[in-house]
């Protein structure tokens, strides 16, 4: 078995890579003897010589203007919006992993814009984007500490948020947190997980209650409770918030501190290559990437952008990163063939109407059928989803929605669960991408063993919204710091798939 011990790879400490990234570039300054080599010119042939320049440009800028009358075009004018040639860090992704990220790379900063970042997003409208297709829930009540950690401090860092991410001279964040909490309901057959849960919750310092049938029945009357055995509910820290204010929020807050946004592609990375060998005899290729090439929006032209540092949270298509370096193709069950286990998988979420409705009193809820809903505004407006199986998940080529699926998957068990859903009348509907981990639907932080300065924020399965504050502290002090300061994150490496023992969520919504 391949462990992280058995591999004579030595991989320098994060800030020694943005050292020797800023060396390397004084260097260049220098002359072969070591010195700085300094040029001066006498003033006036120093001016004449611009003068002249500026007047050829003029010239050749008519003679463009007189070939192609009223054409703005100029050979000379650079792309405004390319990105800069360097930086120290640059995020790929720009859903709320990576504006969070980016955020708290130069909260750390010790001195004002001592790490240039940049985040890279090549969708600007976010029409595409998890993050705002996503329904906005955040809870505590998982099954894996990691999970419980990473969304108390998340909710902490929500509750606060304006101490944060207020900006001055600009409205205060307002995250329209509705604080109902999440409701699971549990059958004969589950009862028992949710008792354990329960315990690690309580354990990690999650406030929730555990609710007999009778004590479901009288705090919730609108509930059927005839097949339920066991409730849990989150009493504090939990219900649902705007996601498209939080991912705005994180993304004025990070510019106003000097991060760069940049709107363009991916395309490609410019690496250089190390071939070493395991103590198992087996060759592998440790690659760093010198250059992110950034394609603009609608044009052929790119920006190659040297960097010391790339972080990946390109989320459900983060893999395709990965597949660019050509990290992952070699012989299954070896390190040179442990790939990125992420990919998009299409979620639907349908918005209902039903006047006789649960009221305000209503949570999160959800059933041990995997049905979930949860109110949405007022005027008994709803909205609700499910996972479908894994051998029936719908074409993740585009984002339409399939109506025949709350037919048949969710509304028997909405009307089953809540009677008064049994009249209801579908309003809209929209589907989203979760990042979805084959290997164990949770994050997957740090770095790839054969990605030596590429940094992954990925694979969170649908609670990298909830998670995104706590995630992109995580991901920050990995990066500035060398390891995590503040909670303890390794289980959510790469370890775990090189060493095959997934970290398996039992409350997967």
């Amino acid at each position: 078995m391949l462990t992280w011990r058995n591999m004579h790879v030595t991989v320098r400490t994060v800030s020694g890579l943005l050292n020797s990234y800023r060396v390397i570039r004084s260097r260049e300054c220098m002359c072969a003897h070591g010195r700085i080599r300094t040029f001066t010119t006498g003033r006036i042939l120093h001016n004449k010589f611009f003068k002249d320049l500026e007047n050829q440009f003029n010239a050749a800028r008519d003679k463009v203007a007189d070939a192609l009358p009223g054409s703005q075009w100029s050979p000379f004018e650079m792309n405004p919006n390319l990105p800069p040639e360097r930086a120290d860090i640059v995020i790929i992704g720009g859903g709320v992993i990576g504006w969070s990220i980016a955020y708290w790379l130069k909260k750390k900063e010790r001195v004002r814009d001592g790490v240039k970042v940049i985040v890279v997003e090549k969708d600007p409208t976010y029409s595409q984007a998890s993050t705002v297709l996503s329904a906005g829930g955040i809870r505590q009540q998982f099954s894996l500490t990691e999970n419980i950690q990473l969304s108390l401090a998340s909710a902490d860092f929500m509750r606060n948020i304006n101490e944060h991410l207020g900006v001055l001279n600009q409205e205060p964040v307002d995250l329209q947190f509705n604080h109902s909490g999440y409701l699971f309901v549990a059958n004969e057959s589950v009862a028992h997980i949710m008792e354990e849960n329960y315990s690690t919750q309580r354990f990690a310092g999650a406030k929730v209650s555990l609710l007999s049938p009778v004590q479901l029945k009288e705090k919730f009357p609108w509930i059927n409770t005839e097949d339920v055995a066991l409730a849990s509910y989150g009493l504090e820290n939990e219900g649902w918030f705007d996601p498209w204010t939080l991912l705005n929020a994180f993304r004025q807050k990070a510019i106003s501190m000097g991060v760069i946004q940049s709107i363009g592609e991916v395309t490609g990375f410019n690496c250089t290559l190390n071939r070493m060998d395991t103590v198992d005899g087996e060759t592998v290729d440790v690659k760093r990437i010198k250059h992110v090439n950034v394609r603009m929006p609608n044009s052929r032209e790119y920006q190659p952008v040297e960097c010391a540092i790339v972080v990946n949270a390109a989320g459900a298509f983060s893999a395709k990163l990965v597949d660019m370096m050509g990290i992952g193709t070699g012989p299954k069950d070896t390190l040179s063939g442990m790939a990125l286990p992420v990919e998009p998988r299409k979620r639907f979420i349908y918005v209902f109407n039903c006047p006789d409705g649960p009221g305000l009193d209503c949570p999160f809820l959800v059933d041990y059928s995997g049905i979930y809903f949860r109110r949405e505004g007022l005027g008994g407006n709803y909205i609700t989803g499910t996972s479908p199986e894994e051998d029936a998940e719908p074409d993740v080529s585009n984002l339409d929605v399939d109506h025949e699926f709350f037919q048949e998957k969710i509304w028997p068990s909405l009307a089953h669960r809540v009677p008064a859903f049994e009249k209801l009348k579908v309003t809209s509907a929209w589907a989203g991408y979760y990042d979805y981990n084959t290997f164990d639907q949770n994050a997957i932080l740090g770095i790839h063993p054969l990605a030596q300065n590429m940094f992954f924020a990925t694979g969170f399965s649908g609670h990298g919204l909830q998670q995104s504050p706590a995630a992109g502290r995580a991901v920050a002090e990995l990066i500035l710091d060398g390891s995590y300061q503040t909670l303890d994150l390794k289980g959510l490496g790469f370890q775990r798939i090189m060493a095959k023992e997934p970290l398996l969520e039992k409350n997967i919504v």
